[in-house]
């Protein structure tokens, strides 16, 4: 499944060079080694790292930096100012959180990549305002991550998608059948946590 979904994602790899074309959002509920998950993903895919609750994230994080750069992988991780800084990565945030200075400055040094999760408009407006270099707009379909939620769906996505003014990753749902969608709705990327998962 997840070999499917890498081949499906390389038609984003040449829209936006600098931007990860296919995203591993790690989740330690959901099973798998991020390691060995990061290690199938091709040259130009990226890694996010949230896995909030693990008592290793430390030294998780220090693994994934090291894969990334030999690799050649885009390596974030959630929420951790300090521990993204440490390991000279990217910096995921949450919806409502803003990018904290330190990170700010290093990221004009260093070029690490600043992403934000939006769920509306509200939160693709506040990614805008931040600099973020990507949106993760989610849910575009149905997803195991959050049963009985509400989808955004293809035309509220693309809907959004057209007027962020941010560069926008499709999560939620998404499979190698669900890419060309995804692209057809304005996504410049994808991002998923199951379906790059360890098989079922």
């Amino acid at each position: 499944m997840a070999s499917s979904l890498i081949e499906a994602a390389r038609v984003f790899r040449r829209q936006r060079a600098r931007l990860p074309y296919l995203i591993l959002m790690t989740d330690e509920r959901r099973g798998g080694d991020p390691v060995a998950l990061a290690r199938r993903l091709p040259r130009g895919a990226g890694v996010i790292l949230r896995h909030d609750a693990a008592p290793d994230r430390p030294a998780l994080a220090a693994s994934l930096a090291r894969l990334c750069r030999a690799r050649g992988l885009r390596f974030l991780v959630a929420r951790d100012e300090a521990l993204a800084l440490r390991h000279h990565a990217g910096l995921h945030l949450a919806d409502g959180m803003h990018p904290p200075l330190r990170f700010r400055l290093e990221r004009r040094r260093s070029g690490a990549l600043l992403t934000m999760a939006a769920h509306g408009p509200a939160a693709l407006a506040r990614a805008r305002r931040a600099g973020a270099d990507l949106a993760l707009l989610s849910p575009l379909l149905p997803t195991p991550s959050h049963p009985g939620g509400r989808a955004l769906g293809t035309a509220r996505f693309a809907a959004l998608a057209r007027r962020a003014g941010v560069a926008v990753a499709a999560l939620g749902g998404i499979t190698a059948h669900r890419v060309a969608a995804a692209r057809a709705a304005g996504a410049c990327s994808v991002a998923a946590i199951g379906a790059l998962g360890p098989p079922r």
